[in-house]
């Protein structure tokens, strides 16, 4: 009997060190975050939104696609639109006040910004020089973020945009 209490015992003390040990790296890594560690080109693998009702995870808006760039100088821009924005037939000048109805909507379909960015443990902060949205000059959002493997993983901050996640994946023929 006291050989088996002294064998928990044991095995209590082993499994509190292995957890401590792990809280203690998860810790140090995140510290070692760096502007270096998201720094490059990010294609968007997904973005999702969750429904607070169900818990259940469904693509934004049926699907979307984009960009993400972070250059080691500070600078951010993104461009996300819906899949398929691409394709269209749709034809309009550029810098034209005579745009058709139907190419304004379809223009609606695309959200982009540029700026500068700052890391602070696992937010990083996006001030908007420039947006597709005018009322968004100068706005900063800011982004909670982690590692998967290879995957950057960002989740808005802001109430209204809480329940989104977006994952992409590092372009490795980006040299920045």
């Amino acid at each position: 009997m006291f050989d088996r209490v002294k064998i928990i015992f044991l095995l209590i003390i082993f499994c509190g060190s292995l957890i401590g040990c792990r809280e203690e790296t998860r810790t140090v890594s995140r510290e070692k975050i760096t502007k270096k560690d998201i720094t490059g080109m990010w294609k968007l693998e997904s973005m999702k939104v969750r429904d607070t009702a169900t818990n259940i995870w469904k693509h934004y808006r049926g699907g979307m696609d984009g960009y993400l760039l972070y250059d080691g100088s500070g600078h951010v821009a993104l461009h996300l639109y819906e899949k398929g924005y691409e394709n269209t037939a749709l034809e309009f000048a550029n810098f034209s006040d005579a745009i058709p109805l139907e190419s304004l909507k379809h223009l609606t379909k695309s959200y982009y910004y540029m700026g500068n960015y700052s890391v602070s443990d696992s937010i990083v902060s996006h001030f908007k020089l420039s947006h597709s949205n005018p009322k968004e000059f100068g706005d900063t959002a800011e982004r909670k973020f982690h590692f998967r493997g290879d995957t950057l993983v960002l989740e808005p901050v802001e109430s209204q945009n809480a329940n989104l996640q977006l994952k992409l994946l590092r372009n490795k023929s980006s040299n920045l």
